[in-house]
């Protein structure tokens, strides 16, 4: 059996001769024998897209002297964020709590604040919430919860409503990668390019992307205009494996 390697646009692959032997690929196992031969080719290659949805994370941090005071605070800012966004024509179910706590605050957190500072935040509460909506209105979510009290707001995780097309697209990509360098191999071995026999498809892991944080602050000024939020590109990408007979 004898093996030739190409690297090229992230690309490896081997060329299988006429020896009786097995070849190992990475679903199943080829038949190499003389009337079988084959090239084996791994492509990757991706598709970039602009997303279309959004979920935006709000949320809010109060504090009282005592549980009771903290609670009460609490629960007028929590719902008049709900109000806000109801307001504005947000749909219920695309509203999902989560999370909500009601607890002491540790001294360590308030360690560098004065004794009357100190005596008005013993009790604190903490709640956020989930906002899904289309990618172009996720400043606005973002700027009627922090104007209705949510100072603890800002990440946006940005999606796509069909992740199934473009993840095909990458797939369809990377096999005519394939397909164009094992035309090439082929070429070289002064041989022909037959059918695809066989193909794989494995989805890869999308990159972390940096995520935004904002908080409010009480001011006495005018509201500010919303932030200026831009959707973020989502990239798919997808490795192929596949073999091709060679005539």
């Amino acid at each position: 059996m004898s093996i030739l390697r190409l690297s090229a646009f992230t690309l490896a692959a081997a060329v299988l001769a006429t020896a009786p032997a097995k070849a190992q690929p990475v679903a199943q196992t080829i038949q190499v024998s003389k009337d079988n031969r084959t090239i084996a080719i791994t492509a990757t290659d991706k598709v970039i897209v602009m997303a279309d949805t959004a979920t935006v994370h709000i949320g809010f941090i109060a504090y009282g002297p005592d549980s009771d005071a903290a609670y009460a605070t609490g629960s007028r800012i929590s719902n008049a964020i709900i109000k806000a966004l109801a307001a504005a024509g947000v749909p219920h179910d695309a509203i999902e709590s989560e999370n909500q706590n009601v607890s002491p605050v540790q001294e360590y957190q308030i360690d560098k604040l004065t004794p009357a500072e100190k005596a008005q935040r013993k009790f604190q509460v903490v709640q956020g919430w989930t906002v899904r909506t289309p990618a172009d209105d996720a400043a606005k979510i973002l700027d009627l919860a922090v104007k209705a009290g949510a100072n603890q707001s800002g990440q946006i995780d940005w999606n796509l409503k069909d992740e199934n097309t473009p993840q095909a697209e990458a797939a369809g990509k990377a096999l005519q990668r394939a397909r164009i360098v094992a035309a090439e191999m082929a070429k070289g071995l002064n041989v022909k390019l037959g059918a695809l026999l066989y193909a794989n498809n494995e989805t890869q892991a999308e990159p972390p992307r940096p995520l935004m944080q904002a908080m409010a602050k009480s001011s006495a000024m005018a509201a500010p205009a919303p932030l200026a939020i831009n959707p973020r590109r989502i990239e798919k990408s997808a490795t192929v494996y596949a073999v091709f007979a060679i005539e």
